[in-house]
This record gives structure tokens, C-alpha cells and sequence, in this order.
């Protein structure tokens, strides 16, 4: 008897108990291991939707620019960076959507920086932004206006110009993700960009040069100062989480 009632009731019961801490041992390591949705303010979404915006002028200033030079060099540049960004925005339209998070924001531009991570850009220099430029690097319509309306060399000179500082103020926005993002595929990206547009900039100041004009900003202080950041900046521990680049 004492074996029968084990099998009508205590093997059962013994198997439920076991399913249910089975359940709770996955339940907790997902909650201590498994991936996250970001939070609508971080890092993660507000790079996503600051650096799409910071794009789709890239790109405008791209297709701009094409029609009006003969220079197979300017045109094969605004090519890939209308292209290459492009893409990337699409990229981070997609996160938006599996995190599902909105793709409109809901805080001001760059709030998700912290102040070390704004880089060349304190939360005071936003508010000191010209009229109709919403983030540090980017045209003003004035000067959309005049990338229209100019051809040749003049254009030329003028998209260089206007996407070096563009570029820069990029490079400055991605670094901020690598710094405090927290999704792997964000900072990947972010890496990239770094790297790519550094190239463009370089690029764009040799191309400058060859018009005899040059970039309105101080390029090679600049670029020494992201060489010394990148000298300076500690190695992360073994096994503390840092990001390997």
C-alpha cells in the first residue's frame, strides 16, 4: 500500500516540484543573463534616433552635391556616404522596431549623453545652436540653400566643408554609444562609424586641399586629439564587460 499511494500521489507531485524549479532555474538566469529591451531614454534608442536624423542630412547633402560637380572623386564620395548611411539608418529603424520602442523621440536631442560622453559638446552649446540647426555638425538651411544653389568647384568645396564638420560632430555622437550604449549590435555599429567616417574626414581634408581651400575646422588638431583619447583611454579588465574594439 505504502508503494502504491507513493505512485498515486508522490511521483507525481515529486515531478511537478521538479518542472516548477526547472521553470524558476531558466526564469532566473534569464533575468540575470538573457538580453534586454534598452530603455526609451538610454543610450541605445536615443543614439539610434539622434544619429538616424543626424544622417538623413548626410545624405541630402550627398544627393545634392552629385549633380552638380563633374568630379568623379566627389561623386564616388557622396555615392558611398549616401549609400553607407542610408543603410545605416535602416539599421537603426530596425532595432527601434525589436526593441519595440518608437521611432519618434520623446526627450530632447543628445539628452541620452551623459556630460562626459557629450564629448566636444556641452548640454549649454545645444541651446547655442543656430537658428533651424537641431544638433551640433549639422547645416543650417541657410547653407543648404547655398550647396543648392552653387556648381562646380564652388559646390564642391562647399560639400566638403559642410560634411567635414558633419563628420565630426559623427565621430563625436558615435564614440558617446560606444562609451554608454549597452546593446552588442549598437556598439559595433557605433565602432564602425567611428572608423569609417574618421577615413571620410581625412579624406575630405586632402580634397580640400587639392582646391586650395580648407576644412573649417582645425583637422589635424582634431585627429591628434582623437589619437590621444584613444592612447589615454584605459584598457578594459579581464572580465569586467569591456567592449573590445
Amino acid at each position: 500500500m505504502p508503494r502504491d499511494r507513493w505512485r498515486t500521489f508522490g511521483a507525481p507531485a515529486l515531478a511537478v516540484v521538479t518542472v516548477v524549479a526547472l521553470c524558476l532555474g531558466v526564469l532566473v538566469g534569464w533575468l540575470a543573463f538573457g538580453e534586454r529591451t534598452p530603455p526609451d531614454d538610454g543610450a541605445d534608442a536615443g543614439f539610434a534616433r539622434d544619429m538616424s536624423e543626424h544622417h538623413a542630412q548626410a545624405v541630402q547633402m550627398s544627393m545634392l552635391v552629385i549633380p552638380r560637380t563633374e568630379d568623379e572623386d566627389v561623386r564616388r564620395l557622396a555615392v558611398d556616404i549616401g549609400t553607407n548611411q542610408s543603410a545605416e539608418r535602416g539599421v537603426m529603424a530596425t532595432w527601434l522596431r525589436d526593441w519595440g520602442l518608437p521611432l519618434a523621440r520623446g526627450e530632447e536631442r543628445m539628452a541620452w549623453m551623459s556630460m562626459e560622453g557629450m564629448a566636444g559638446h556641452d548640454h549649454a552649446a545645444m541651446d547655442d545652436l543656430p537658428e533651424g540647426v537641431p544638433m551640433p555638425g549639422m547645416a543650417s538651411p541657410t547653407e543648404i540653400q547655398e550647396l543648392t544653389d552653387a556648381s562646380g568647384e564652388e559646390a564642391e568645396v562647399l560639400f566638403l566643408q559642410l560634411m567635414t564638420t558633419h563628420h565630426i560632430s559623427g565621430v563625436e555622437m558615435a564614440e558617446a554609444a560606444v562609451a554608454q550604449a549597452t546593446q552588442p549590435e549598437v556598439l559595433l555599429a557605433a565602432q564602425k562609424m567611428v572608423d569609417a567616417q574618421e577615413g571620410e574626414i581625412i579624406l575630405m581634408r586632402d580634397m580640400l586641399a587639392e582646391r586650395d581651400a580648407t576644412p573649417r575646422e582645425d583637422v589635424d588638431a582634431w585627429l591628434a586629439a582623437q589619437e590621444a583619447q584613444v592612447e589615454d583611454a584605459p584598457a578594459p579588465a579581464p572580465g569586467t564587460g569591456g567592449h573590445d574594439h
